[in-house]
């Protein structure tokens, strides 16, 4: 079997770039293909809403696919179990209501189950500025990591949409950059991003859901970031919380469109 090398390279040039120029507008972007990123957008995405996601890092997972300390197990309690089953996830009770599943599996099916469901991920892709139109969040501005991480004096692309996400987690940096460069404050206790605190996982768990939402118009947050720019703690390989918090914004994000 002949293989054509110059073929190939066109194969892959011409069908990312359609797909590309079809994620140039949307309905929801979302910045960080994390746990809360990637549960997010298969919840979206199942609704017919036009999702895609860039994620600055070639792998995908976030914090997720370490486990705890690089042993490869999350755990979860038995609110986001239905969570795990929507995206056919195993797990196994451990004890007092503590459930374990394996952190590889986790993301490897997060990110193929947002990918069937309809939503575009696109890697190496940092969001580094938002477009900002009549007080309102109306996009996202974006460049290769590459050339970010090299320093490079390149100009970057516009990506508009309906609504932008801030899933990047603990560096909440969607919200950074619309505290620095919009004239209105954020929707937070001091109207300012006021930094994760220290280690607390079962309030940690309860504030990532509960604080979920919109924190500028146009600009929703979830996962992680939600303690970051909220000033409440973290909470460690624990992720059920990550997971509910993605559903969470995914279902607020539908009712606003719809």
């Amino acid at each position: 079997m002949n293989i054509d090398d110059k073929f190939v390279s066109k194969a892959i040039i011409d069908e990312f770039s359609k797909d590309f120029l079809n994620s140039l507008s949307v309905d929801v972007v979302i910045g960080g293909a994390g746990p809360a990123g990637m549960v997010a957008a298969k919840y979206l995405a199942e609704n017919n809403i036009d999702t895609v996601v860039f994620e600055r890092k070639l792998s995908v997972g976030g914090g997720m696919w370490g486990g705890g300390m690089m042993f490869p197990r999350i755990v979860v309690k038995e609110k986001s179990l239905p969570i795990l089953d929507d995206f056919n996830i195993n797990y196994k009770e451990y004890k007092n209501g503590y459930y374990v599943a394996n952190s590889i599996e986790s993301v490897g099916k997060a990110a193929s189950e947002a990918i069937d469901a309809g939503a575009e991920i696109y890697n190496l892709m940092t969001v580094e500025d938002l477009l900002y139109r009549n007080n309102k969040i109306e996009g996202v501005v974006i460049n290769w990591s590459s050339v970010d991480l090299a320093g490079l004096h390149v100009d970057p692309l516009t990506v508009e949409s309906k609504i932008t996400i801030d899933a990047t987690g603990h560096d909440c940096d969607l919200i950074k950059v619309a505290e620095q460069k919009t004239d209105q404050e954020l929707q937070t206790e001091t109207g300012k991003i006021i930094g994760e605190k220290s280690m607390w996982a079962e309030q940690g768990e309860k504030d990532v859901v509960e604080l979920t939402g919109e924190v500028l118009p146009g600009l929703y947050v979830t996962g992680m970031a939600v303690n970051a720019v909220h000033g409440k703690p973290r909470m460690g390989p624990i992720f059920e919380g990550m997971l509910l918090s993605g559903k969470k914004v995914a279902e607020q994000c539908i009712k606003k469109l719809k």
